[in-house]
């Protein structure tokens, strides 16, 4: 797995801010605290690559029970930040209004450790797309380092139906990042 960056973020102004939580909010149907995208910073035109962030709440709802006075953002919750960039990044290239949900997490390896506070940069780089699936990189970062790394694939769900997105109000939610 990556020892470095998936693509080179240097020219990406990490300050940047492409979607605000609401704008986000338009294309994935996540709510409350699991939802965990709180900035675009950057997405190329061809929707293959893109950079967001998860701002760790200090008060996470994971604060208190997953590992008491020493608390760790959970793997899986990293995956899942890294995977609704991979959906968002989905929903923008195929201007699909059905359910796509991730079906395949391969070669994750955690690299360092997510605590409150931090701001985990997430990039996203797409291997694979199809209208009806893709396959992405991504990888989070805190602080410079590498964190986590792997692959997910996702499809399409139509069975599902279309989901219903209402827009946030930013600031609006409990654990919200701005």
């Amino acid at each position: 797995m990556a020892s470095e960056l998936i693509f080179d973020i240097d020219s990406v102004d990490l300050e940047a801010q492409q979607m605000s939580r609401a704008d986000i909010s338009r294309y994935l149907p996540h709510r409350g605290p699991i939802f965990m995208l709180d900035r675009l910073i950057w997405m190329d035109d061809e929707c293959d690559n893109a950079v967001g962030i998860h701002n760790v709440p200090q008060e996470a709802w994971w604060h208190d029970g997953h590992i008491p006075g020493m608390p760790l953002m959970p793997g899986v919750l990293m995956v899942e930040a890294g995977a609704q960039l991979a959906s968002l990044m989905y929903y923008k290239r195929s201007a699909q209004t059905c359910f796509a949900g991730f079906t395949r997490i391969e070669d994750v390896r955690f690299r360092g450790q997510v605590t409150p506070g931090d701001d985990l940069l997430l990039l996203c780089q797409g291997i694979k797309y199809n209208p009806k699936r893709f396959i992405t990189k991504i990888q989070g970062v805190v602080n410079g380092e590498i964190v986590f790394d792997g692959n997910i694939t996702g499809m399409v769900f139509p069975k599902m139906g279309e989901v219903q997105r209402t827009p946030l109000e930013d600031g609006l939610m409990s654990g919200a990042g701005s």
